[in-house]
């Protein structure tokens, strides 16, 4: 299992638009094979974070959705990031 996560920073009166242009990109990753789930959400404390979750069955089914990152106008609107991608050997209740 993969799972990608981490965070995104925009100015503040930016992220509301950063967001809607996520929209579609959510819909065709949960639609897509081996997607077990895909976030993209507003941080509840700071208004410049965005957080990024995102749950795959395998680095096939990952690189296979990913074909490009953000759009040039979503990538202009990023002032910071950190996103890493971690490969889980096992998962086991919480």
């Amino acid at each position: 299992m993969i799972i990608v996560s981490g965070w995104i920073r925009v100015d503040p009166g930016a992220r509301e638009s950063y967001l809607r242009g996520c929209v579609s990109v959510v819909e065709q990753a949960r639609a897509s094979s081996g997607c077990l789930d895909f976030a993209i959400g507003p941080d509840l404390l700071e208004a410049d974070r965005i957080n990024v979750y995102e749950r795959w069955e395998s680095e096939e089914s990952l690189d296979a959705f990913r074909t490009s990152g953000p759009s040039d106008d979503q990538t202009a609107m990023i002032r910071d990031a950190e996103v890493s991608r971690y490969r889980i050997s096992g998962v086991g209740p919480a």
